[in-house]
């Protein structure tokens, strides 16, 4: 059925585990992938008469977000947060209610579009159940194990205003916020890894009337999950409308092999969870002078970073806004810089880090970068061999890019050689160059290939180029 007449109304609520070396209550590690129920104590599993004491550092982190995003920081205080389930063993999560730490921020989409930030706020994670049987979910399962590894982790839920009007739209607030997330330090954003974890609050109505009831979709753990759980649960409320039915406010699940949502849980309203405040914390008060140390050692946001990029390229179009957004996106921003400071041109640079270097594989040192890309660009290297240089820099960062070249075997053609190349292969195919003559630009591509295979790659695409124009007269 069409979604035409109606609007989608989306409201996100991000976890976002901080990256800090241990626990928000505890001196237990904070660490993914160890052992289950190897980081646990006294406190993190809720035992009688422990007593909780707040991590510093995941205080200064949760600070950093709500700098990033705008909010006003405020003093705050912890709540529990009450509910059963056994990831939970104390039966309570401590987290904050009416008074949290961020509170009324902003974030701008790349596109320009402002999403209000309604709180940024501290709690504790919960420990991870899986579930056996053939669906993975608890519906079924023959089994159930708990790790509480997790239990105990800092947490910054991050929640927005109801601003967001599409999947596309919600993925890009996502996508921003992740990356927001990652240059303040605040989590290493691997969704697979649940460092960050999304629920969509999904409505529809007709344009200009009343927000229509809502349903949470919880625990989305890929961007590309994100959009299509909206688009499948707005769909499903306007078909439930359209055929005179009610839609119930409910908590749903993601199901991403069937691609649709399935109801999990009739939705809690805060007063479920009867939240109080933690008696054994005091409120928490950041001094003045620790904010601003704060405020000045934040790092330059995406946003910045990407305008600083463009700038120094020169230029505004959308292939350019591509590259960066990858670049930046990568963490790459540095490289390209101190390239383009020591000479080479800034569009080469960043076409050779968005398009060739991965981090994951390894990355070149700054100067190895810088000298491979002017070598390219003084026509040196063709695009090919510089590529392959770069290769090998993933793995040896610090080698000299003359050398690895040497060791490649690309030593540059002499003048004589290539002229010679190019003269044998024109011969050769003479339909073809007679097609290059009339103005069939295409075709140099054709003879580009052709010389490169005749030399094994040591040619200079610019020099053939030349040469074929040169000739054609």
């Amino acid at each position: 059925m069409s979604m035409e007449g109606y609007e989608t109304v989306i409201g996100l609520e991000v976890h976002c585990e901080l990256k800090t070396a241990s626990k928000l209550f505890c001196g237990c590690r904070n660490a993914f992938g160890d052992a289950p129920n190897t980081n646990v104590c006294p406190v993190c599993l809720g035992l009688p008469g422990s007593l909780p004491v707040l991590n510093r550092h995941a205080v200064e982190l949760a600070i950093r977000i709500g700098l990033a995003l705008n909010c006003a920081v405020k003093p705050s205080n912890f709540h529990r947060k009450n509910y059963f389930y056994p990831d939970m063993p104390k039966d309570y999560q401590i987290s904050q209610y009416d008074e949290p730490l961020n509170e009324g921020g902003s974030l701008e989409l790349p596109d320009g579009t402002v999403i209000g930030i309604t709180r940024a706020h501290m709690e504790e994670d919960t420990g991870k159940s899986t579930h056996l049987g053939s669906s993975g979910r608890i519906h079924g399962a023959e089994n159930s194990l708990i790790d509480y590894n997790r239990s105990g982790v800092p947490l910054v839920e991050i929640v927005s205003e109801p601003d967001m009007r599409s999947g596309v739209q919600a993925r890009a607030y996502a996508a921003e916020l992740r990356a927001i997330l990652m240059a303040v330090g605040a989590t290493d954003g691997r969704l697979e890894e649940g460092s960050m974890r999304i629920d969509a609050n999904v409505s529809v109505r007709k344009p200009g009337k009343p927000f229509g009831t809502r349903c949470e979709i919880k625990n989305l753990n890929s961007l590309r999950s994100l959009q299509r759980a909206i688009e499948y649960e707005a769909q499903r409320q306007v078909n439930l409308l359209e055929a005179g039915e009610r839609i119930a406010q409910e908590t749903r699940h993601w199901d991403e092999a069937a691609g649709r949502t399935g109801t999990m849980r009739s939705k809690e309203e805060a007063y479920d969870y009867r939240y109080f405040p933690e008696p054994d914390l005091v409120p928490l008060v950041p001094e003045e002078d620790w904010l601003a140390e704060i405020a000045a050692s934040m790092p330059a946001l995406p946003k910045q970073r990407r305008q600083n990029l463009l700038d120094l390229c020169g230029a505004d179009d959308q292939a350019t806004k591509d590259l960066v957004a990858t670049v930046v996106d990568r963490d790459l921003d540095p490289l390209v810089i101190e390239a383009t400071l020591a000479g080479a041109p800034a569009a080469l640079a960043l076409a050779r880090a968005a398009n060739e270097l991965d981090a994951t594989a390894g990355l070149p040192s700054g100067p190895s970068f810088a000298r491979t890309v002017a070598l390219e660009a003084s026509g040196t290297l063709s695009a090919t061999q510089a590529k392959a240089v770069l290769g090998v820099l993933a793995t040896r960062p610090t080698d000299d890019p003359e050398a690895v070249a040497k060791e490649l075997g690309f030593e540059q053609l002499s003048d004589d050689t290539l002229l010679t190349t190019i003269a044998a292969v024109l011969e050769a195919n003479p339909e073809e160059w007679a097609r290059y003559r009339d103005g069939d630009d295409k075709l140099a591509q054709f003879f580009i290939g052709k010389v490169m295979a005749a030399t094994k790659g040591k040619a200079n695409g610019k020099a053939v180029v030349a040469e074929l124009v040169a000739r054609r007269g």
